[in-house]
């Protein structure tokens, strides 16, 4: 121990020598020196180092059409999935499926406000009830990932076990949608400007996560014995369809369950 103590010592003593010579030993401070940055690299890749001059050039980049085309249309993908979520309450037999479907509502009600401001800071409006009166919210096409009506009914039609299944399925599906559409704005040399890149990057890591999350529920319900759901009160097929029909950008979709009394 006292071998140890004194090897100890004569190292402090030798770093303390090193250090703490007088004035004359300090080395002049260069004029060259600069703060650098950390820059994050998308999922998958590593960070990078950048200087302050290249952190003022990124600061400077404007959005590009693109840029609007993934906002735009990221708030008509949103706004489906809240259409799926709002059917879970009342026709899921699983206890995590339902948190699961809160979760998201949370999350995309948040990034569709998120999304709005982007816009609107740019002088460009939010999609209205006219671009989402169908499917394509007025693009012409389904987006990556997005359900068809035929397949919304069918979604709406399902109960139980069935419904989940059924859920999980296209919600995957829907979030993997999202995934292509950040792929395709990279691709059209889009989401440099900084706050789309880290929105972006946001989508791609929550995305991911909750995609994750819903593979371990799917792998769960196959191996979990059938019981019996408990019956919840639930929208007529009629409201749901009206609920899609009228889910836009803005809020939630609205949806009302109007339950009556038996016989």
């Amino acid at each position: 121990m006292r071998w140890r103590l004194g090897v100890l010592a004569c190292a402090a003593a030798v770093a303390l020598a090193g250090c703490g010579g007088g004035d004359d030993d300090k080395a002049p401070a260069s004029d060259e020196a600069e703060t650098r940055y950390v820059q994050p690299g998308a999922p998958g890749e590593p960070s990078k180092t950048v200087s302050a001059d290249e952190v003022a050039e990124l600061e400077s980049v404007k959005h590009t059409p693109a840029d609007v085309e993934f906002m735009r249309g990221m708030i008509h993908h949103h706004a489906q999935a809240l259409v799926m979520t709002n059917l879970v309450r009342a026709r899921s037999a699983s206890r995590d499926i339902p948190l699961l479907a809160r979760r998201m509502e949370i999350s995309q009600e948040s990034e569709i406000e998120v999304m709005e401001r982007w816009l609107k800071a740019r002088d460009v409006e939010p999609p209205d009830d006219e671009d989402h009166l169908h499917d394509h919210g007025g693009g012409g096409s389904l987006m990556p990932g997005m359900v068809s009506s035929r397949k919304l009914a069918e979604l709406s039609d399902a109960d139980g076990r069935a419904f989940d299944r059924r859920f999980l399925r296209y919600m995957v599906r829907h979030h993997r949608g999202a995934l292509t559409m950040v792929r395709e704005l990279r691709a059209d040399d889009g989401g440099v400007e900084p706050e789309i890149d880290a929105f972006a990057r946001h989508v791609e890591a929550d995305q991911g996560i909750e995609i994750a999350r819903m593979r371990e529920l799917r792998a769960v319900l196959e191996r979990r014995p059938l019981r019996s759901a408990p019956r919840r009160a639930r929208p007529s097929r009629a409201a749901a369809e009206e609920a899609t029909r009228f889910a836009f950008a803005g809020g939630k979709p609205r949806i009302c369950v109007i339950v009556t009394p038996s016989g």
